[in-house]
């Protein structure tokens, strides 16, 4: 006996005593599917997964987002090092910033060494202290920026031996700590956003579950006459799989669009902030707030994932309700 087709294509009245006929349900007429997707239950199911597909892929993107940032401030930072000299009166501060310039420029590894004027120390300090003050009284330490050649990782022990002979009241910082604390902070945003997507795919599967079981429950009698004929727990397991895919795969479409469209407007009205100060500080924690390929590659995915963990979880909640243990 061939196996039966996913719809019943006809449906003979049943016969009572007495010869009296009674009308069979809905779900038993011509051509009706044994899964109906259609239904209020199944668009608010595919309304719910694609909700959940576009939160998780917010979060996945975000983390994204902040790992390529994270990993732009550390390029940036790890290749710059800094020397700063603090005035004395018994010393000529000029001097000692150019010695320590010559000094800087003589270790390894080093490209480029720049040390900025009295006026441009000072001019450092105006976004805390504001501008049009009179910095002469104040012993505004001078500061010599060291950028390092491409892959170089120098050894600034020497250096510093050299500062503290030659230049005293100068300390060189190779930022290494707050490489350290934008890695921990990147690590952790990457780390909470897979949480969060992780409970976002827990809470499709619960919400498969729930819905794959008032299926059931709604199609008992197909599912006995199903059985009548001859079909298999792993026939209509198979049927309830395929349906329910379908329409996790049209929620999570329209929920991972959902959230790459939103990804790109934010970057169109980041970049049009561009030049105000809310703009700037945007960019400068964010970049240009867009995500990467890669981005997007784990965005597809994730909605791919929610469309199979929908029909997986329907495939076993089927099986477990027809032994029984639904």
């Amino acid at each position: 006996m061939s196996a039966p087709q996913p719809y019943l294509r006809k449906a003979s009245p049943q016969k009572t005593k007495g010869n009296d006929r009674r009308p069979l349900p809905a779900s038993l007429s011509r051509n009706a599917p044994l899964v109906p997707v259609d239904s209020a239950g199944g668009q608010a199911l595919a309304a719910v997964i694609a909700i959940l597909t576009f939160l998780a892929a917010l979060c996945a993107g975000g983390a994204e987002l902040v790992a390529a940032s994270s990993a732009q401030w550390r390029s940036e930072i790890a290749r710059e090092v800094t020397i700063q000299i603090r005035p004395n009166p018994k010393r000529a501060i000029d001097e000692d910033v150019a010695r320590a310039v010559t000094l800087a420029r003589q270790t390894p590894g080093v490209e480029q060494a720049q040390a900025f004027t009295k006026e441009e120390s000072e001019r450092l300090l105006e976004p805390w202290l504001g501008s049009g003050l009179d910095f002469k009284d104040l012993p505004v330490p001078r500061l010599i920026v060291i950028k390092l050649k491409e892959d170089a990782r120098p050894d600034f022990g020497p250096l510093r031996q050299s500062l503290q002979k030659d230049v005293p009241g100068a300390t060189l910082d190779d930022h290494a700590l707050w490489v350290s604390r934008l890695s921990t902070m990147a690590n952790t945003i990457i780390g909470t956003g897979i949480f969060l997507v992780t409970l976002v795919l827990v809470a499709a599967g619960l919400a498969v579950i729930f819905a794959t079981r008032g299926a059931m429950a709604g199609n008992k009698e197909v599912v006995e006459v199903l059985h009548f004929v001859g079909a298999n727990d792993d026939f209509i397991a198979r049927e309830f799989q395929r349906r329910f895919f379908k329409l996790g795969l049209r929620g999570s479409a329209v929920g991972a669009g959902a959230a790459l469209a939103l990804t790109t407007v934010l970057g169109l009205v980041t970049r049009s902030w561009r030049a105000s100060p809310a703009g700037d500080q945007i960019e400068a924690l964010f970049g240009a707030f867009s995500i990467s390929w890669t981005g997007y590659l784990v965005v597809v995915l994730i909605a791919l994932l929610v469309a199979l963990i929908t029909g997986i979880v329907s495939r076993l909640t089927v099986r477990r309700f027809l032994n029984g243990n639904g």
